[in-house]
């Protein structure tokens, strides 16, 4: 008796919580409970692409190429470099409504470029990377690669931030394959 007066409300707290990771840790073992190294599927090649809205830019090299490595960050957390499979750079556009006859057509419009805003881009970039595949989606970094999710890309002349704007998981067997489907699937010209 003299025991249980000893004991604190600390030391039933911690009897308490070794008593969990005991039951846990037993319906773990005999797989009541999935680990996380349990619910990835597949490892598979994947490409998204990355959507950087109004880049001022005044130089005429182009930023980024095909075939060159960028260093990208997932939500402000370095990941590594990773190929660059297509880029594509536009300036900005505006609308403007048709004429006909003097009158304005409300269904014809034209989109030209924005001459009053003369240095300013939206690039689409597009990258490829080897993703774990879960039920969830493909995951890089540690992180699930949705639409929408902030990616910030360095290179040796830039730092862009933009999001995730699509993504493409590829089932291939060979480098060949992989290559073919690439070029196939992600032709945004």
């Amino acid at each position: 008796m003299d025991t249980f007066k000893k004991l604190k409300t600390v030391d039933f707290i911690i009897v308490i919580g070794v008593i969990i990771a005991l039951v846990v840790g037993y319906l773990t073992f005999k797989n009541f409970r999935q680990t996380a190294s349990k619910q990835i599927e597949a490892t598979s090649q994947i490409s998204f692409d990355v959507f950087i809205r109004g880049i001022t830019y005044t130089g005429s090299e182009p930023l980024m190429q095909a075939g060159e490595k960028t260093f990208i960050s997932i939500r402000n957390v370095p990941y590594s470099d990773l190929e660059i499979v297509n880029v594509r750079m536009e300036r900005k556009k505006t609308v403007l409504p048709m004429l006909v006859n003097s009158k304005i057509v409300q269904k014809n419009v034209l989109v030209v470029d924005d001459v009053s805003q003369a240095d300013l881009y939206d690039i689409l970039v597009t990258l490829t990377d080897t993703a774990k595949i879960t039920k969830d989606g493909a995951v890089v970094g540690g992180n699930k690669i949705k639409i929408g999710l902030p990616i910030t890309l360095e290179g040796e002349n830039y730092k862009f931030n933009g999001t995730v704007s699509d993504l493409k998981v590829f089932h291939y067997n060979s480098d060949d394959d992989l290559n073919t489907q690439i070029n196939n699937n992600n032709d945004i010209q």
